[in-house]
């Protein structure tokens, strides 16, 4: 976390977060609005989903710095003092996920793997049929579309409190600054 915005560019994301980031949406769009459930490709995708996660969670260990949950991780005082910087107007620039990305980011994870947790519990004999876990199934896919949602749309709106295309650095893996005229410090 730094006070001010840095000289732009900086290079942020690295091919891993990248691959990982688009491969994981593409999963779950495709899942979510065109695969039947209990189809073989959508519980396939389904368990590619939770690889990306469970490699993902590796890299946060060994990865580049900005990858790393030691940047990132959204500790009470990381929150606390970007939520008083919030409130002031004055949003402070974090090279990587700001404290509540990160508590995004981890929640999106957690929903991934809940998901294939629970699908792949459908396909054993032991809960085979169990309305209770295909409810459970379809409200944790419901919510995680939500969540995702308003992801996107914080990225966005984030972005421009910042001055930085933070969309555009997911693509390239360089925060640059946004060409509006917004204010930037």
């Amino acid at each position: 976390m730094q006070s001010g915005t840095p000289a732009l560019p900086i290079r942020v994301w690295d091919p891993f977060v990248r691959i990982f980031h688009w491969s994981l949406v593409s999963c779950v769009l495709i899942n979510y609005f065109l695969i039947d459930d209990g189809e073989t490709l959508h519980q396939w995708l389904g368990y590619i989903a939770c690889g990306l996660v469970a490699a993902r969670i590796g890299w946060g260990f060994v990865g580049s710095e900005h990858a790393r949950f030691a940047s990132f991780f959204p500790t009470p005082e990381r929150l606390r003092a970007h939520l008083t910087a919030m409130r002031a107007g004055q949003p402070e620039f974090h090279p990587g996920h700001n404290p509540l990305g990160a508590i995004m980011m981890l929640t999106l994870m957690a929903l991934v793997l809940a998901l294939g947790l629970s699908g792949f519990f459908q396909t054993t004999d032991l809960f085979w049929g169990e309305e209770w876990l295909e409810e459970l199934h379809e409200m944790l896919a419901s919510t995680l579309i939500g969540l995702a949602a308003l992801h996107a749309a914080a990225a966005i709106i984030m972005g421009r409190l910042e001055g930085v295309n933070l969309v555009g650095a997911m693509i390239t893996g360089i925060k640059r600054p946004l060409n509006t005229g917004a204010k930037r410090r």
